[in-house]
């Protein structure tokens, strides 16, 4: 049985594709940059591999048809020669993109969504068969407050416009239909939650998750730049996200396409916030 690859098995999204993956019965292999290390799923094979450096890929694609990718740079200049390397061995690939791309745009509103915008051009010149989801905001994202809201209850920051936050199980569900069904070549799924939040709102669900009295207070990007920085993120990442803090428009967008392809409905962001109020006590 030929195995599918998950190319960014140890983050949020990517995990709970395996997850999800092996309990459909799936042969599942995970690509990580140190195998002895990483600590997946009982059932899935991990093989080395390091993105950066497409001479070490073919070990794990050899014997895989079909591959998730997630793309951790902030630039698709290597992606030319990652995309040939799964060509040589994989049919069709899976991508994982963000709802903020504008297919009829020749620029990007920010350096974020013109690096997917630029991933989904090589993807679909790739000769590959290909299918992109465009998620929206990540409800995981919000674990970034943890600290925060652990030790002081306020969660500082830009004011990001307000997004409908989805579930990381629900684009993964979404991804495991792509992955293993006919029908979705050629597609863009747009993903999105049940509810447009702003981050007030979220900060909000996770206090009454928590159970305790949580806020969110606007800082200025200035503000919010020296903290990231402080706090040991990489300069060009701290650009991207202020630069998408300031310029992401704001949304009314709410699809139906996790109900239409998976035959549930989105999950809430409470819902989210309730699975993982440890992670914020």
């Amino acid at each position: 049985m030929s195995e599918i690859l998950v190319i960014g098995a140890t983050g949020n999204v990517g995990r709970e594709v395996v997850v999800q993956l092996l309990a459909t019965g799936a042969a599942v292999r995970a690509m990580v940059r140190d195998p002895e290390s990483a600590r997946l799923p009982e059932g899935v094979k991990a093989a080395g591999g390091d993105l950066s450096l497409p001479d070490t890929l073919e070990g794990a694609l050899r014997g895989s048809d079909t591959v998730f990718l997630i793309w951790p740079f902030l630039t698709a200049e290597g992606a030319p020669a990652v995309l040939e390397a799964i060509a040589r061995h994989a049919r069709r690939v899976v991508y994982l993109s963000s709802s903020g791309v504008n297919g009829d745009a020749e620029r990007q509103t920010d350096p974020i969504n013109q690096l997917h915008a630029d991933m989904e051009r090589l993807i679909e010149d790739s000769g590959l068969e290909w299918t992109v989801l465009r998620s929206n905001t990540i409800a995981s994202n919000a674990r970034g407050w943890a600290e925060q809201i652990r030790t002081t209850r306020v969660v500082r920051g830009p004011d990001i416009a307000a997004t409908a936050v989805i579930h990381e199980r629900d684009i993964a569900a979404v991804a495991v239909h792509a992955l293993t069904d006919d029908g979705h070549a050629g597609a863009i799924h747009v993903l999105t939650g049940p509810q447009v939040l702003s981050r007030a709102e979220q900060v909000h669900s996770i206090g009454e998750a928590i159970g305790h009295r949580t806020r969110f207070e606007k800082v200025s990007v200035q503000v919010a730049r020296e903290q990231m920085l402080a706090d040991g993120r990489p300069a060009a990442l701290v650009e991207a996200l202020l630069a998408s803090a300031e310029t992401r428009p704001e949304s009314t967008l709410i699809t139906s396409t996790v109900e239409e392809i998976t035959g549930l409905p989105a999950r809430t962001f409470r819902s989210w916030a309730e699975e993982h109020a440890d992670d914020f006590r």
